[in-house]
Parts: structure tokens; C-alpha cells; sequence
């Protein structure tokens, strides 16, 4: 979901845009990783005007959708902007290590790497926003008041440690649901074939094909009943905020509500693009070890599955962004459709008090020099 451009949504211009009109967050300093805005009086949200300009640049700065937040990533920094219970926005810095590994860089190695660190601290930055957008309610004094178990006093005391098993167990059940329960599906209906098929060349490659189809059915079933839950469908208006406020940034406008509003709430380049592009990708490579491999046991089957979903995932991030660099081509743009169709289900159209959100997180991030966020 640049080389921070690609994971939760990863998505680029020439020159700094204007501060917000409602805020300015235009210069943050280090030692000022954190404010708070007071929040405009309530207005219905501003309808669409005037016609989106074309992105003059295309920006390694990306982001992800939070509860009641979106946070960003920039070239330099990482920044969250939380709606607080009292209706504030505070913004805070997400400290990083700045250091980047010679591993980070190399191609078709670099995709997992990032994967895994955006994965790691998009958790947190979940964890922190759910606990900042409780603050200034009046319900936190009689929380604060309820007992809580040893585990939550240990987890609270080891935050780092909670993010990583939170992290480790997002990941396990993406690999369950999608990468292993199809192939268990298919090794389940494929007792029902005759050997004399199982043994064939072609059969093989019927049996990765259905599971693929599988492996993509189950995925667009778990967003369709994702996207009816109340509490997910509030942070996929954060999550077209998100797109919104990066592509007016890429077209050079003022952030201001009125500006954001007017854009797609799609983009090429974000994160569901590169789960759709994963797992077409899975299709085609387990198809081919299928035809080298021929008829494997379900044990075999698993293990080939799991040893190969690096290497499926560092070929999808360099997809990702030879398509992101080259989405003006008709051509190209043509492979990103099916990333911005399942976008539908992930995003949804933001009122004025969300986007108000995403500029604020925008505005903490922006480089001084304009080159420094080019794609």
C-alpha cells in the first residue's frame, strides 16, 4: 500500500506548492515533531470545481490511510496527521533510519526489503494514530480508568516489539489466505482427478491457472466485505484523501480543500496496485515451476509457494515502477487499469474535514528542494 513510492501507496513536482489555506505546516522543524490545529467550524464539503491539471512532475512521496489519519512519507521525513476526539489535528514525526543498505538498492531485492519497512511502520503508525484519535474525548477519563491485562502493560512498555509481532501476523495471514489457502483448494480438487491427467504437462498448468484464479477471487471477495465494515470504509475516504492530495501536489495547485477536491481519488501508483500486480505475477511463476517441477506432493507444493513469494514480490515492485514511470504512455497506462479498478474498493470519496487531514500530513513532508521528491 520511491523508493519509498511504491508500498501503501506509494505515489510526484516542480515546485513547493503554497501553504494550506487552513493551515500551514509548510515548515516543521526537528525539534517541532509535533502541533496541534484547531478545527475549522463544520461546512458541508465544498463541491468539485473547476478541471484537474496534469501532474507536471511525478513525486516519490507516498502514504497510507489511518484511523481518523494518513500518514506520509517524504525524502527526508515521515509524518503522520491524526483527527483527534476534540476535533484538532495533531501532527507528528515518525522517527526513521535514515541509513539505507546496499540491499535496498539492488533491483528484484529491493521490492521485499521495502515491503517488510513500510509494512513495519505502517503498523505503528496504525497502533499510534488509533491511540491519538481517542485523545479529547470525554470518554477517556473512564477508560483510562478501566484495569488492563498484564499483556497490554507488557505490549505498551515494548511498543517496538508489538508493532513486529502485529507485522509478522499481518503478513503470516496474507500468505495463508491468499498464497496458501488456494493451493490448498486445488490440491483438495485435484484428488478428484485421474493420475493418468495429474502427470501431464498441460494439467499442471491447468491446476497454477485455477489457483491463480482462485488466489484472485478470494482477495476481491475479502475487499468487497472489507469495504461494508463501517469502521474501513471511514479509512478508505483517508485513503482517496491520500491519492487526492498527492496528485493536486503533483500538479503544482495550493493545497487547499477546494483544490484537492477536484481530484481522482484513483492513482496509478498506489499499494493495491502492487497486491493485484503480485498476484498475477504469482500465476505465472508458479506455472512455469510448474511445468519444470511437474506433479508435487501438497508439502512440496507449499514450500515452492513460500520460498517464492520474494521473488514474486521484487518483481512486482520493479513493475510497479517501470509502469509509474511510463503511465503517460496509453500503452503502458493500460496495465496500471485493473490497480485502479480494484482501487474502487479501497478508496472511498473524502468530505472537507479529512482532506484537511491529508494536506496537513502533505505539508510536514515537502521537501525545500522541489528535485529532492522527483520520481
Amino acid at each position: 500500500m520511491a523508493d519509498k513510492e511504491v508500498f501503501n501507496d506509494i505515489d510526484d513536482l516542480d515546485s513547493v506548492p503554497q501553504p494550506v489555506e487552513e493551515v500551514n505546516l509548510a515548515a516543521i522543524s526537528d525539534e517541532q515533531t509535533m502541533q496541534e490545529l484547531a478545527k475549522p467550524e463544520e461546512a458541508p464539503a465544498p463541491k468539485k470545481t473547476g478541471t484537474a491539471k496534469k501532474a507536471v512532475k511525478k513525486t516519490t512521496i507516498g502514504g497510507q490511510a489511518l484511523i481518523e489519519g494518513v500518514m506520509m512519507v517524504g525524502p527526508k521525513r515521515t509524518c503522520m496527521a491524526v483527527r483527534k476526539g476534540d476535533g484538532t489535528i495533531k501532527v507528528e514525526e515518525i522517527k526513521q533510519d535514515e541509513r539505507v543498505s546496499y540491499f535496498e538498492t539492488v533491483p528484484f531485492i529491493r521490492g521485499i526489503i521495502r515491503f517488510y519497512k513500510m509494512l513495519v511502520t505502517g503498523t505503528g503508525a496504525l497502533m499510534k494514530a488509533a491511540d491519538i484519535s481517542e485523545e479529547g474525548k470525554p470518554e477517556d477519563k473512564k477508560e483510562g480508568e478501566k484495569k488492563t491485562s498484564g499483556l497490554d502493560d507488557f505490549l505498551n512498555k515494548h511498543n517496538n516489539l508489538a508493532v513486529t509481532i502485529a507485522a509478522i501476523f499481518g503478513i503470516a495471514l496474507s500468505i495463508g489466505l491468499f498464497i496458501l489457502l488456494p493451493r490448498l483448494i486445488v490440491e483438495i480438487g485435484s484428488k478428484f482427478i485421474p493420475d493418468v491427467y495429474m502427470e501431464k504437462t498441460w494439467m499442471s498448468v491447468a491446476l497454477n491457472i485455477v489457483e491463480g484464479i482462485l488466489r484472485m477471487m478470494i482477495f476481491l471477495i475479502y475487499l468487497i466485505n472489507a469495504s461494508r465494515l463501517p469502521d474501513i470504509k471511514r479509512v478508505w475516504k483517508y485513503h482517496g484523501a491520500e491519492h487526492k492530495t498527492i496528485a493536486c501536489y503533483e500538479a503544482g495547485e495550493p493545497l487547499t480543500v477546494e483544490n484537492v477536491m477536484k481530484y481522482p481519488r484513483l492513482h496509478p501508483r498506489c499499494g493495491t496496485a502492487f497486491m493485484f500486480i503480485v498476484l498475477a505475477i504469482s500465476i505465472l511463476i508458479y506455472t512455469i515451476i510448474g511445468i519444470f517441477t511437474g506433479a508435487q506432493s501438497m508439502l512440496v507444493n507449499i514450500l515452492i509457494r513460500l520460498v517464492c513469494i520474494p521473488l514474486i514480490c521484487g518483481i512486482s515492485y520493479e513493475i510497479l515502477r517501470f509502469i509509474g514511470r511510463h503511465d503517460d504512455s496509453k500503452f503502458w497506462h493500460g496495465f496500471a487499469k485493473p490497480g485502479l479498478w480494484l482501487q474502487k474498493f479501497t478508496t472511498d470519496e473524502p468530505d472537507a474535514s479529512i482532506i484537511e487531514v491529508a494536506i496537513a500530513s502533505i505539508q510536514a513532508v515537502i521537501p525545500e528542494n522541489s528535485e529532492d521528491d522527483r520520481w
